[in-house]
């Protein structure tokens, strides 16, 4: 799925990948996997789920209208932020949530 073009440059073309557990759906605790790098982000939705961060890993959280998401690495190994922020944003389009404000920290 291309999700940037840039003027005079090639397109970036991702290669993410979602699991999702069976009957689960894609905002509940889905896994985003980079297959380069091999990072692995969950997914929790606050709603439905409880959230405490472990120790030693990345977590930002992602508001869109009612929608209050957790993503969390796993098993981060110095990983660039960026590509871990490329994975929210890239997810966040994926579901649709165009209008989704990433945080470092609980935004409330």
């Amino acid at each position: 799925m291309p999700i940037l073009v840039c003027k005079h440059k090639q397109a970036v073309m991702t290669n993410y990948l979602v699991s999702i557990p069976n009957n689960a759906t894609p905002q509940k605790n889905g896994t985003i996997h980079d297959p380069q790098s091999k990072l692995k982000v969950k997914v929790i939705d606050m709603l439905k789920s409880t959230f405490k961060p472990k120790k030693g890993e990345v977590s930002f959280f992602v508001t869109a209208g009612k929608q209050i998401l957790a993503f969390e690495t796993q098993g981060y190994n110095r990983h660039r932020k960026l590509l871990i922020l490329q994975m929210v944003a890239w997810y966040c389009v994926y579901l649709g949530l165009l209008e989704a404000q990433i945080h470092a920290t609980l935004p409330f």
